[in-house]
């Protein structure tokens, strides 16, 4: 049996409960700890958030209380700005994954450029590493993003699966695949620790059972979808049990 880890994103729990509550209420729901909890009763192996500079779904208060309330380690999804990196050095989750970040986007599209970003993330990378913050880049299953977050002294990457997830022809897929394939082990040749997500489901996801190496997939819209038919328990469980077929 493989040993593949899942982490759990929440961001659309709260984009649910922001749809009506964006001011405090005692009516306010759904409840990201409870969401958290139940995730990680299902099997959750970590809990991801994004907390946004324009704070659309996930706000301050909420990473810092699940932080608080939960037993697995905290991924903070973030954009490289200061605003946001101030709280993460004072709620210090176990992960902090630096992601790109669009105003007019939905969701997170695209890998960080590090060739433009080169010196700005290799200095906010030394902030949080100092700090005890293990450092992630989400980016694209490329050869010299690669090597720069290799250079970035980053801890590991999160390879961006969402050009495989969106392909429909038989040579795209193929082709994709074996992107990430090489992305991943330059990766681990280069001592990074690989995980990946985006757009990864219960359909695709046996695609990724070729890439080497993988060491945690980050789900969150497939699961939180499929929670509102069989609860976020039982949707977390479910996929647990297809991923337990990779093999390192």
């Amino acid at each position: 049996m493989g040993s593949l880890k899942l982490g759990v994103n929440i961001d659309h729990v709260a984009t649910l409960r922001q749809a009506r509550y964006k001011e405090h209420s005692h009516n306010i729901e759904p409840d990201l700890i409870q969401a958290a909890r139940l995730a990680i009763k299902g099997g959750a192996d970590s809990i991801t958030v994004h907390l946004r500079e324009d704070r659309r779904h996930v706000q301050d208060s909420d990473v810092y209380n699940i932080r608080q309330s939960i037993d697995k380690p905290l991924n903070l999804e973030m954009a490289n700005v200061n605003n946001v990196l101030e709280h993460a050095l004072k709620i210090s989750p176990d992960y902090v994954c630096l992601v790109p970040e669009k105003r007019e986007e939905i969701t997170t599209e695209g890998g960080l450029d590090i060739v433009s970003n080169y010196n700005s993330l290799k200095e906010t990378t030394k902030i949080l590493q100092d700090k005890g913050i293990l450092v992630s880049y989400f980016i694209d299953p490329d050869y010299e993003q690669i090597n720069l977050a290799a250079e970035c002294n980053a801890n590991m990457v999160e390879l961006h699966t969402g050009r495989l997830a969106n392909a429909s022809e038989l040579s795209e897929i193929d082709s994709e695949v074996k992107r990430l394939i090489s992305a991943s082990e330059n990766a681990r040749n280069l001592d990074l620790i690989v995980n990946a997500g985006h757009g990864i489901n219960s359909s695709n996801v046996n695609l990724l059972f070729d890439v080497p190496y993988l060491n945690e997939l980050n789900v969150g819209h497939h699961l939180i979808s499929n929670s509102i038919f069989i609860g976020i328990e039982n949707s977390v469980r479910e996929f647990k049990k297809e991923i337990s077929r990779y093999a390192v």
